[in-house]
């Protein structure tokens, strides 16, 4: 009965997708929350599912703390390993900024077992991170540095036979935050191209989530270490309750947010799985008991999380007091629900678009997917992309039919009227010290000639005024032969037509623009929790807070 009322949800689920207007704007993806599709609780599951086994075969620190260790991941076909490298950081050498060239810690994952010849070669490149370099042997490269008083708290505490403040834990959530976690190519990594075909790497990010994983554990060691250095047999290690408190911190700027516009396939992708999940338990013409009482859990989960939640930066106070209303409002409304509605899942959903704010919306995104893992988590398998898939132009495409699509895709765009200042005030560059992405202030700042094509909406409206007075059955490679400057638009136009949820539909170059927005949409695809900005350039978050640790997951995690 059960696969019956699925394969009907599965049946009707496309009539009810949200539409790209609605979900693709900046102030709702602003709003996202981490699902069961997330990135690391993908990981998650297949570890668990398939056996594999954790060990730490080298532990090599001394009582400063300073030294090398290895964390070994072994699943069915292949081995994977972290190599971490401890270091004694003066406080005042302590940054997150991504200028920073010295860290608390850094680290490499090994694509399988390094001999000591690899740990000679990673401990003379991994600890100078950019400066250095590393081979396509590795697949990761990443630094972290110690939230000094919540550290400094737990070793004390241990150190002298005591466990720590559980208050103190959840104030912060994490012993280490990553400035980091490199991956594709970068200072020599492998490419992505060279293990996309791994079906424990095919979905999206799975080297980076398995890099932080064992990040959180190396923190752990370090922490325990350091105390039975201090306190000798009076140290006792860390709860296990406690430990699973605390995930690894991350401190984001803005070399994540353009991201998203120049992987537009891999985010379509990401929301149609997502989409498509929401749109799959909308269909469900009933709701096991089973079901609701899972969905209850998460919800009991979700407001502690929100009240647990700190942030000191004014916008993300008042996300967290939409947030809190709105789960309170939703915890009301189960008294009484499912009753006897027909389609309860869609009933709920219906009433959270008429009455919460968007970030309840997003919220219970993720607690109506949750309960419904046979459901949906298969859609996971359809996260990653080929971005050459979709790039072929047709070049026989008429004129008459380029407009006609712009005008429908783009209408979005088409509406913004860049003559005004506010609406082409900012512009995105490359920065030439570190090579990542910024943003600058179009009136007041030098750099404009060097911008980056990151503003699609401008770049549509640019291509509709050059096709608009052209002869209606010219095609459209002989208008790019004349005007070669909107190729680039016209692949994104055509682009789209296969791919709905590709183009964020905002104007990123606007005065107002929160570049915050794209990250927090693409942390909560990594499964990111507690996003906490510290303007709307920057934003610090925790991964792998509430998840188990390679030795217990056989719990139960909800993963």
């Amino acid at each position: 009965m059960q696969t019956m009322t699925q394969d009907l949800a599965l049946a009707e689920a496309a009539s009810l997708l949200r539409p790209p207007a609605q979900v693709m704007r900046l102030a709702r993806l602003g709003c996202a929350h981490p699902t069961r599709l997330s990135f690391l609780r993908v990981l998650l599951r297949r570890v668990r599912r398939e056996g594999w086994t954790f060990d730490r075969p080298l532990w090599q620190v001394d009582a400063r703390g300073v030294g090398r260790a290895v964390y070994r991941a072994r699943g069915p076909q292949r081995s994977y390993c972290l190599v971490a490298f401890a270091h004694d950081l003066p406080d005042e050498m302590r940054s997150d900024r991504v200028i920073a060239t010295a860290w608390d810690a850094t680290f490499a994952l090994f694509d399988g077992e390094p001999s000591e010849a690899d740990l000679a070669r990673l401990a003379a490149n991994v600890p100078l991170q950019e400066a250095g370099r590393i081979t396509a042997a590795e697949l990761t490269l990443s630094r972290a540095n110690r939230s000094v008083r919540l550290f400094a708290h737990v070793v004390e505490r241990l150190a002298a036979g005591q466990q720590p403040d559980a208050a103190e834990l959840d104030s912060v959530g994490y012993l280490m935050r990553t400035t980091a976690v490199y991956g594709s190519g970068k200072f020599g990594a492998a490419d992505r191209d060279r293990i996309a075909q791994r079906p424990e790497l095919a979905a999206p990010f799975q080297a980076e989530m398995l890099t932080v994983w064992l990040i959180r554990e190396f923190t752990f060691d370090i922490v325990e270490h350091l105390a039975r250095a201090r306190g000798g047999d009076r140290a006792v290690r860390l709860d296990p309750a406690l430990r699973r408190r605390l995930g690894v911190g991350n401190s984001t700027g803005l070399g994540m947010a353009p991201f998203l516009v120049r992987h537009p396939n891999l985010l379509n992708n990401w929301i149609a799985a997502r989409e498509t999940a929401l749109a799959r338990v909308r269909a469900l013409p009933s709701a096991t008991p089973d079901a609701v009482a899972a969905f209850r859990r998460a919800l009991g989960k979700a407001c502690d999380n929100a009240a647990a939640w700190k942030s000191t930066h004014d916008l993300q106070l008042r996300k967290l007091a939409d947030l809190r209303a709105d789960l309170d409002r939703v915890t009301e409304w189960l008294k009484s629900w499912p009753g006897s509605v027909p389609y309860p899942w869609d009933a709920l959903w219906q009433r959270a678009e008429a009455e919460l704010t968007l970030e309840g919306q997003e919220a219970l995104v993720s607690l109506l997917i949750e309960p419904h893992g046979p459901l949906v988590d298969n859609l996971a398998e359809t996260m990653g992309a080929d971005e050459e898939a979709l790039a072929r132009l047709d070049g026989s495409m008429s004129l008459d039919t380029v407009q006609a699509l712009l005008e429908d895709s783009y209408r979005w765009a088409l509406q913004i009227d860049f003559s005004e200042p506010e609406n082409q005030a900012r512009f995105w560059y490359v920065s030439a010290e570190k090579l990542e992405p910024r943003i600058g202030d179009r009136l007041a700042e030098a750099g404009a000639a060097l911008e980056q094509p990151l503003c699609i909406a401008r770049m549509a409206c640019e291509f509709h005024a050059a096709i608009r007075d052209m002869p209606r059955d010219m095609t459209l490679a002989a208008f790019l032969l004349q005007h070669p400057q909107h190729r680039f638009m016209a692949r994104r136009l055509q682009m789209v037509r296969a791919a709905p949820y590709a183009e964020i539909r905002d104007n990123l170059i606007a005065e107002d623009v929160l570049p915050i927005d794209m990250m927090r949409c693409k942390l909560a695809f990594f499964g990111a929790s507690h996003f906490d900005p510290r303007s709307d350039k920057w934003v610090r978050i925790s991964l792998f807070q509430g998840e188990p640790s390679p030795g217990d997951l056989d719990e139960e995690s909800g993963s």
